[in-house]
């Protein structure tokens, strides 16, 4: 399947379909070991709730732009 074909990789929030702007990566350390980064794509209009999110439980480590392979 081509790029095309999958489509482009859509935000995490819940029933967004927006296409991600922007990659928070994120850990809980109380499961994952300090280096181990999870990943969830936000578009523009949640990034700050998906960080915020993240952020109030201390999981957020990092927000970088969205790049699709």
């Amino acid at each position: 399947m081509t790029e095309d074909e999958a489509g482009p990789d859509l935000c995490s929030a819940k029933g967004c379909r927006t296409a991600a702007q922007w990659q928070l990566l994120w850990n809980n350390p109380k499961i994952h070991t300090p280096e181990r980064r999870k990943t969830w794509l936000a578009c523009d209009e949640h990034r700050a709730s998906l960080e915020n999110f993240l952020g109030a439980r201390g999981f957020l480590k990092e927000t970088v732009p969205h790049v699709a392979a």
